[in-house]
């Protein structure tokens, strides 16, 4: 019986291996998909321009503009003579901000008075409006404080003292760049499996190696074999550039990281060849293939958080194997988790790489048939 599979899963070695393009493919897109998502996907804000309406003109509201230009998520873009102004540059996306200050703003700081300062915030895109104003928060409530301990006017109001776990400097590659590892290794796991079954098919090699002496179990371990060395590779390769490259640290263990990368290889492995029964074209598998892809990203947690979704939705991403992989991997990376921290995910992802092996085996045999 291992003589057989063994004999299959060189054939399936070979036949991505010798093949120039397959070569390509599997080492060269993922490298540059890396690089480019670990850069590109932020949500971290720098030199965000900005304008300034300041009607005031005195110390203290030249001290406040200083403090906004100052920051380094700041940049200055222009100064304000008139409020007509405003509505054209925020309509043009020419500035993310404009910092508003009353004309009476240094008056009502030194009669101890509410001294209104105005954001005007571009909305369009909220989850940068809010971050924006998270920072402008943050600016204005320090110079709050320093001037009132610098000016009396009553005690000094509760001060928070924030402390940051996991990721003292709030860097969001640390949490993207982790995220990135399982979404190239199931993308080249995917379409590695469901386009050599699919290309094999075309051939017509495929159907001769179904009526074959071999049994189901032994053609999808020769076919989930390779998928499962090449998509592990993969995951390694990826997971070095994101340590030497983008310097995310690797707190945990790489056997709870490894298990979970291995259990999570072969859930996509059984979904490729679920895939690939069905298909009888390359161009099919790959619909097929991103079909799946776009909604398990979406309801993975990969980028927005999965109880942010409705309950429904909140239940169906347990079929998802990604969200799994996406807590171990995050785990280990930033928590510094071991292998008993990850039990209930590899228990979802052991049975859901068992069911869709099962499944695609049973399709296999429906087409014999």
């Amino acid at each position: 019986m291992w003589r057989a599979i063994i004999a299959l899963i060189v054939k399936e070695l070979l036949a991505v291996l010798k093949d120039p393009r397959s070569r390509l493919v599997l080492v060269v897109p993922p490298l540059v998909q890396l690089i480019v998502f670990g850069y590109a996907a932020t949500f971290d804000l720098n030199r965000v321009p900005i304008a300034v309406y300041n009607q005031d003109g005195s110390a203290a509201s030249r001290e406040l503009v200083a403090r906004f230009l100052g920051a380094h998520v700041f940049r200055g873009l222009a100064s304000l003579k008139s409020a007509r102004r405003i509505t054209p540059l925020i309509d043009a996306r020419e500035v993310g901000l404009v910092l508003a200050i009353d004309r009476h703003f240094t008056g009502d700081l030194l009669t101890h008075r509410p001294a209104p300062v105005q954001l005007i915030v571009d909305g369009r895109d909220s989850n940068t409006a809010l971050i924006i104003l998270g920072y402008a928060n943050s600016i204005i409530t320090g110079f709050s404080l320093d001037w009132q301990r610098a000016h009396g006017g009553g005690a000094v109001p509760a001060v928070l003292d924030v402390r940051t776990r996991y990721n003292p400097q709030l860097s969001s590659r640390w949490f993207i760049v982790p995220g990135i590892v399982a979404l190239l290794t199931q993308v080249v796991t995917l379409l590695v499996v469901g386009l050599s079954v699919a290309r094999e098919r075309e051939l017509g090699t495929f159907d001769q190696l179904l009526v074959t002496p071999f049994r189901q179990v032994e053609i999808l371990l020769g076919k989930g074999i390779p998928g499962l060395l090449i998509g592990t590779i993969e995951a390694s390769a990826t997971i070095l550039v994101a340590v030497l490259w983008f310097h995310v640290p690797v707190r945990g263990s790489l056997v709870a990281l490894y298990l979970g990368i291995l259990l999570f290889v072969a859930a996509v492995i059984g979904i490729g060849l679920m895939i690939s029964s069905i298909a009888v074209t390359q161009q099919q598998a790959l619909l097929g293939a991103f079909l799946f892809m776009v909604p398990s990203i979406v309801l993975s947690g990969f980028a927005t958080p999965i109880a942010n979704m409705p309950p429904i939705i909140q239940a169906l991403t347990w079929l998802n194997p990604m969200r799994h992989i996406l807590v171990i991997v995050r785990g280990v990376f930033l928590q510094g988790a071991t292998t008993g921290a990850f039990l209930p995910e590899y228990a979802v992802m052991a049975a859901l790489a068992g069911s869709s092996l099962m499944a695609a085996g049973w399709l296999f045999r429906r087409r014999i048939y």
